[in-house]
């Protein structure tokens, strides 16, 4: 489509807020995959939930992604190894438009590239690694661009940004910033009340036992 053209283009040289670039010498090379496709409620992204059993960020919703290895050769295909990996995706069916730059996760030590892609041919998807993923959804965009489903979620330690409330999912942190900054280049988002300011539930900021 060519709103993703341009979500793609724009995105490629969109700058990084200061806070959220890779510090120098530090951080491990990973990556995630921004899979968008046509469902039949109109646009939307693939999005997984992290099993709660996990280390780190258990039980969040999150962009299918991970770890780049040796063997990948560099972030696209990592991206598109791991989505295979999580949800079981026919990467066959999925066309990389681009990347955006890096963005650096602090409480996991990644620097994190956003893959941006077309579902050309849907396959379907589940959570084919169990211990790492509880559940796998096609969110709608004009879910995620509903004025009723956003607000501002404050966290702990007192750091406010986007997030969203989608298909029993609280999605906030890193993938709701990036969810923020592609519907805004792609011109989907819709004006929402930025006085709403949610506390983050206690048992989602509660590290998982490990």
């Amino acid at each position: 489509p060519g709103w993703l053209c341009d979500l793609a283009a724009k995105a490629a040289v969109h700058p990084v807020p200061e806070w959220l670039r890779p510090p120098a010498g530090r951080g491990r090379p990973a990556a995630v995959l921004l899979l968008f496709g046509e469902g039949p409620h109109g646009p939307d992204i693939l999005l997984i939930q992290r099993s709660s059993r996990g280390r780190l960020h258990a039980g969040q919703p999150a962009f299918p992604g991970g770890g780049v290895d040796p063997a990948d050769g560099g972030p696209v295909a990592a991206a598109l190894r791991e989505a295979a990996e999580e949800t079981g995706v026919d990467v066959r069916g999925v066309q990389v438009l681009g990347t955006m730059p890096e963005r650096y996760v602090r409480p996991s030590d990644n620097r994190v590239t956003p893959v941006l892609a077309w579902w050309h041919t849907p396959s379907a998807v589940h959570p084919a690694a169990p211990d790492e993923v509880e559940a796998v959804e096609r969110v709608p965009l004009a879910e995620l661009v509903d004025p009723a489903n956003r607000f501002l979620l404050r966290s702990p330690r007192g750091f406010v940004g986007p997030a969203f409330r989608v298909r029993s999912m609280l999605v906030w942190g890193f993938t709701a910033g990036v969810l923020d900054s592609v519907l805004s280049l792609a011109g989907l988002a819709r004006p929402w009340d930025r006085s709403r300011v949610e506390e983050l539930p206690p048992e989602v900021s509660r590290p998982a036992p490990r």
